[in-house]
């Protein structure tokens, strides 16, 4: 696949479109043949642990925020820090992600009110940044931490890197603790935690697929590289382990698989020219995979379900997957 639509999804398996995604996770890559599927687990416990107000915190990956005082104004350059916003019932300062149009997030009316950070995902303009004199910017570490020079001294800068669901909620607790919105917090992580829960309960026997790109030559997103997918294992049969960056899936492999159910992520670069799933229709083994004679190939949301990340995309991409599994 070309690498400007790999590096989009590593970012939407990170990350944000249109020029986009980035780095992922940090998951193990495989050149094996056959990918062994881990064992569903026990069942997502639904506790929740209070969270305290407080100006400091340490993320899951050792990064230190420390602040004078709640952070009144916030700039998000990604996805994830959208998110996690909405959750607490706040709205970020400006931003450079799309999620926020999306009717489960604010609305296109309202996120059009919301200032867009000039630059696009990957280079997004300092100067622009500071002037909405924010006191806290939250970016991707792998894209954005080239940034932290230039923001030092004006505001402080938090760099995140979510590989799993259970990063996207830690992130979620340590803003709400930052901000003192303790209870929006604790309510949005019990509320996605008995969605897992739920799902996971009613696991189907179904062989499911998510698949991303712009072209024909499309990508697999996988347990270790992207935080949706790794909801999956425990929801489906999801026999699809990483590659590495520079390896993917055949359609001939995906053939092999049987799959059931197949979720298709159009990336667009600049203006949108097509779903994905009607270019790899062109492709004579496209008809004969199940999920394509069955009528189950979904095309979904990429701002929610790529770029997302937090427990509002994660929750809605739950549901649209557990529907479609049934």
């Amino acid at each position: 696949m070309p690498r400007t639509a790999l590096r989009v999804r590593r970012w939407a398996a990170i990350a944000v479109l249109g020029g986009l995604l980035a780095g992922c996770g940090t998951g193990s890559s495989d050149t094996g043949s056959e990918a062994v599927e881990p064992a569903a687990g026990p069942r997502t416990s639904t506790e929740v642990r209070p969270i305290e107000a407080a100006t400091r915190i340490t993320d899951a990956k050792g990064v230190t925020v420390s602040l004078k005082k709640p952070p009144q104004k916030i700039v998000c350059l990604v996805a994830l820090c959208d998110d996690i916003l909405v959750e607490l019932g706040l709205t970020p300062t400006a931003t450079n992600s799309a999620v926020l149009a999306h009717p489960e997030f604010l609305g296109k009316e309202k996120a059009a009110k919301v200032p867009v950070v000039p630059g696009g995902f990957l280079s997004p303009e300092v100067e622009a940044i500071l002037s909405h004199r924010p006191d806290l910017v939250i970016g991707l570490a792998d894209t954005h931490g080239k940034l932290a020079p230039a923001l030092k001294g004006a505001t402080t800068f938090w760099p995140v890197q979510p590989g799993s669901w259970q990063d996207s909620v830690g992130y979620l607790r340590d803003l709400a603790t930052l901000t003192g919105r303790t209870e929006e917090g604790e309510k949005a992580e019990k509320t996605f935690r008995a969605r897992l829960a739920e799902a996971e309960g009613a696991r189907s026997d179904k062989t499911s697929l998510i698949i991303f790109g712009s072209d024909e030559n499309f990508g697999v997103a996988t347990p270790e590289t992207d935080v949706a997918a790794g909801l999956f294992p425990k929801i489906s049969h999801y026999p699809w382990k990483s590659r590495g960056i520079d390896g993917s899936y055949s359609l001939e492999e995906i053939l092999a698989r049987d799959v059931d159910v197949l979720f298709v992520e159009t990336l667009s670069f600049g203006a949108p020219d097509g779903k994905l799933s009607d270019k790899l229709a062109k492709n004579p083994l496209w008809s004969r995979i199940p999920a394509v004679k069955n009528g189950k190939v979904i095309e979904v949301d990429s701002e929610v379900w790529a770029k997302g990340r937090g427990t509002r995309s994660l929750g809605l991409v739950l549901d649209e997957a557990t529907a479609a599994l049934r």
